[in-house]
């Protein structure tokens, strides 16, 4: 299919060594769900040195067509020569929107695209959706606009964002989203290849040395999730919430209010200030369930809340819900779990 650029919804695909980041692919679903609403075409754009090989798998995900800006000079992300290559391809095609992913690159990235473009751009969004609006001082009305959806002050309330008059419409989203949908790998797409103008300025930086360090915990791709909340009431007591998980053989969970005390460090952090999962089993200790919580973890298969506050909101979303002193609570099932093991 030819792509209509003015209509056109693009994801900036991230890559490693080869490796596709999983955040693009997330996006690419979400893509083309607002293409159709906006009667337009999903397009992914990769950058990197040799990254052609990247394009199919990019189409199995939902691409119809995929931009690869090959150059031995991206080999290694620096900013400015990737912001470069982005910028001059948006402004030859004209996208409607443009997703990042709420990465380190992503949040790197994006606003360096951005203010070249002389756009807007809504950061770490938590849902995309498309609707009308009216501007009440003009009188102006807007259609299809994408609604740029996140949480705000400190999480307190959830925001809804539009950037009516500049284009293309630019958001970062936050890993875990969206859901990874299986790949079609019967589609097929065009691939362009598109060579960068990059200049002296734009290399003014250079990666002398590369130091990774795996996270310490991968909650995106966990099927169990034992999490712990303020109720736990220390990071002592986390020891039970460990328990559970490694008898299940699950990762540990947390809330904000027990990261912010200190209770565990913010990789375990599940919400919309933390990470969106979607375990087969989710199991909820001492959270009370505001709903900046409920919002990362309300999709998982099923849902056990244990709370010593009967009214506790995550009760609300359990399937099954437990009231009483996780401290009594907890170690019962790790007993009964063992004794049928």
């Amino acid at each position: 299919m030819t792509e209509d650029t003015n209509k056109a919804v693009w994801v900036v695909a991230e890559q490693d060594d080869g490796t596709l980041h999983d955040v693009g692919l997330e996006l690419l679903g979400k893509a083309a769900e607002l293409a159709e609403q906006i009667g337009g075409t999903t397009a992914a754009v990769i950058a990197g040195a040799d990254v052609a090989p990247l394009a199919d798998p990019l189409i199995a995900h939902g691409a119809e067509t995929v931009y690869t800006i090959n150059d031995e000079r991206l080999a290694t992300y620096t900013t400015l020569p990737y912001a470069r290559a982005i910028a001059d391809l948006a402004r030859e095609k004209r996208p409607e929107i443009v997703l990042f992913g709420a990465t380190m690159l992503g949040r790197d990235l994006a606003p360096r695209v951005a203010s070249d473009l002389q756009c807007g751009l809504t950061a770490d969004c938590t849902d995309l959706k498309i609707g009308d609006y009216t501007d009440t001082r003009t009188g102006t009305d807007y259609k299809n606009l994408l609604y740029q959806i996140r949480p705000a002050f400190g999480a307190s309330i959830i925001a809804t964002i539009v950037s009516p008059d500049h284009r293309p419409q630019m958001a970062t989203v936050r890993e875990g989203v969206f859901p990874l949908l299986d790949p079609d790998e019967s589609r097929t797409g065009e691939v362009v290849e598109v060579e960068p103008t990059l200049t002296d300025e734009e290399m003014v930086a250079r990666v002398i040395d590369r130091v990774t360090e795996e996270k310490a915990v991968n909650l995106k791709s966990a099927q169990v999730i034992v999490s712990g909340g303020a109720g736990v009431g220390s990071a002592d007591n986390f020891k039970l919430i460990r328990e559970l998980a490694d008898a299940l053989g699950g990762e540990v969970g947390a809330s904000r209010a027990a990261v912010d005390g200190g209770y565990i460090d913010r990789d375990h952090q599940v919400g919309q200030t933390g990470t969106t999962v979607r375990p087969k089993l989710y199991i909820a200790c001492g959270i009370s369930g505001q709903v900046q919580h409920r919002a990362g973890m309300q999709e998982a298969g099923t849902i056990i809340a244990i709370n010593n506050d009967p009214d506790a909101p995550i009760f609300q979303i359990a399937h099954y819900a437990i009231v009483g002193d996780l401290n009594e609570i907890i170690p019962k099932l790790i007993h009964a779990y063992k004794s049928k093991a």
